[in-house]
């Protein structure tokens, strides 16, 4: 089957149990599962409407272990987007981001112009290893935008992905959080090019 070019792929990374199918479950669906259910490799879509033209936003939750690089190189080298996931419980998570950044450096090239986000899951957690300034100040080193969230509490969840959409620059791409407008809103946003979910 032909890729579409209309879809906006993004490409959810990090260490098994960070909650990268917790944040990617609460953004599409709305939900939150306490179970820790391990995956190998999870699409989901979602229709956005953008500059007057319908395209998917498609969101790839990918596996937490090492024992697929193939996948993960193919998920890299067809990512329009990336969001880096570590949770704040623990150190060794974002340690576990390093190879994953250097691998999408080395297949992308410049990655300037490539929305990238690093994010601090588990943000409602009192168990933290990690203060929010250690991942803004791993962000500065990578160059790439920075955001903690909590997918169980949904806090910052819908920010999260309207943030790197907003980072995107080879096109206009936005969502629309709320999901209701009046249709002269609708209208003026068709106007100034905005993207909302369908």
């Amino acid at each position: 089957m032909p890729e579409q070019s209309n879809d906006y792929r993004v490409v959810v990374f990090g260490a098994a149990g960070v909650g990268k199918s917790s944040l990617v479950l609460r953004f599409v669906r709305g939900t939150f599962r306490e179970t820790y259910i391990p995956t190998i490799e999870d699409t989901y879509r979602q229709v956005i409407s953008c500059d007057k033209s319908i395209c998917t936003l498609q969101i790839t939750d990918t596996t937490g272990s090492h024992q697929f690089p193939a996948m993960q190189r193919l998920s890299i080298s067809k990512g329009h987007a990336f969001i880096l996931v570590y949770s704040v419980t623990s150190r060794q998570s974002m340690e576990d981001l390093h190879p994953i950044f250097d691998e999408i450096c080395q297949i992308k090239g410049d990655i300037q112009k490539i929305p990238i986000m690093l994010v601090g899951n588990k943000s409602d957690d009192t168990q933290r290893e990690l203060d929010a300034s250690e991942g803004q100040a791993l962000a500065s080193k990578w160059k790439c935008a920075f955001m903690e969230t909590s997918a169980k509490m949904n806090y910052n969840v819908q920010e999260l992905f309207q943030e790197l959409l907003n980072l995107e620059q080879r096109r206009t791409i936005s969502l629309q959080v709320d999901g209701k407008k009046s249709k002269q809103q609708k209208k003026k946003d068709k106007l100034q090019g905005k993207c909302s979910v369908m």
